[in-house]
C-alpha cells in the first residue's frame, strides 16, 4: 500500500494559497472578524508558518485585498461593441456578481474598517475607482473630459458603490432591478448635466443616437413617458 505524500509548496505558491484562503473567509465575514489562526487552519498550516510568509496580519490582509481590488477593477472592463446602455448593464452585472460573492469583504474594503484602514488599502480603493472612471470615459470615446463630464462619471461610479453597500444590508431590492436602475441613473445624470452644458448635451445626443428603442436607455425613456401626466410641475398627483 502506498502512502500519500503532501507536496511541499514553493514560497510564492504558498503566499498565493494564503491570499486565496483569506479572500474566501472574507467572503463570509469582515476581515476584522477573521483571525490569523483561522486562516492558518483553513490553509492546513501552523500560525507561525503564516508569519513566515507574511510579516504581520496587516500585510496578509493588504495582499488579499489587493487581489480583490484588482479583480473588482477588472469587472469594469468591457469590449467596445454595441450600444453604451447594454455595455453598462453588462458591467453592472459583473460588478454585482463580485458584490454578491464577496459581500463582507467588499463592505469592509469600501468602508475602511480597522483591518483595512491603512493608507495602502485606501490607495487600492482609489485605484478601483480610478480604473472604473477611466473605463467609462473610454466607452464614451473621450480622452480629456470637460469638468461636467468628469463629474458625471465620478458621481456615477460613487453611486454604484454606495448603492451596492446599501443593498448588502438586507438585499431588499431585487438585484436585477438595481443593475438596470444604475444604468438609468447614468443617463439621468448625463441628462441633467446636459441641461447646463452644451458639450454635455452633444455627448448625450451622440450616446442616444446610437441606442436602440429596446435597450436600457430606451426603456428609461418609455418609463418617463408613462410618468408624464404624474410629474407636471404645479399639479398634484391624482
Amino acid at each position: 500500500m502506498t502512502t500519500g505524500v503532501r507536496r511541499r509548496m514553493g514560497v510564492e505558491e504558498r503566499r498565493q494559497q494564503l491570499i486565496g484562503v483569506a479572500l474566501e473567509l472574507f467572503s463570509h465575514r469582515s476581515p476584522d472578524d477573521v483571525s490569523i489562526d483561522e486562516i492558518a487552519a483553513a490553509a492546513g498550516i501552523s500560525r507561525p508558518l503564516v508569519y513566515h510568509y507574511f510579516p504581520g496580519k496587516q500585510s496578509l490582509y493588504e495582499a488579499a485585498l489587493r487581489r480583490a481590488a484588482e479583480e473588482l477593477a477588472g469587472r469594469f472592463e468591457e469590449p467596445h461593441d454595441g450600444p453604451l446602455g447594454a455595455r453598462l448593464l453588462r458591467v453592472m452585472g459583473r460588478f454585482f456578481d463580485f458584490v454578491d460573492e464577496h459581500g463582507p469583504g467588499f463592505s469592509a474594503l469600501m468602508r475602511g474598517g480597522p483591518a483595512v484602514g491603512s493608507s495602502t488599502t485606501h490607495a487600492m480603493i482609489d485605484g478601483v475607482r480610478q480604473a472604473a472612471y477611466e473605463q467609462i470615459l473610454s466607452h464614451l470615446g473621450v480622452a480629456e473630459p470637460s469638468p461636467r463630464l468628469a463629474l458625471v462619471v465620478r458621481s456615477w461610479v460613487s453611486l454604484a458603490e454606495s448603492t451596492a453597500l446599501i443593498w448588502l444590508d438586507g438585499r431588499l431590492v431585487p438585484r436585477a432591478e438595481l443593475e438596470l436602475q444604475l444604468v438609468h441613473d447614468f443617463a439621468a445624470l448625463a441628462a441633467v448635466s446636459a441641461a447646463y452644458d452644451e458639450e454635455m448635451a452633444r455627448v448625450l445626443a451622440d450616446i442616444l443616437s446610437r441606442e436602440p428603442a429596446d435597450g436600457p436607455f430606451g426603456d428609461l425613456v418609455g418609463r418617463l413617458v408613462r410618468l408624464g401626466p404624474l410629474v407636471v410641475p404645479g399639479q398634484r398627483l391624482r
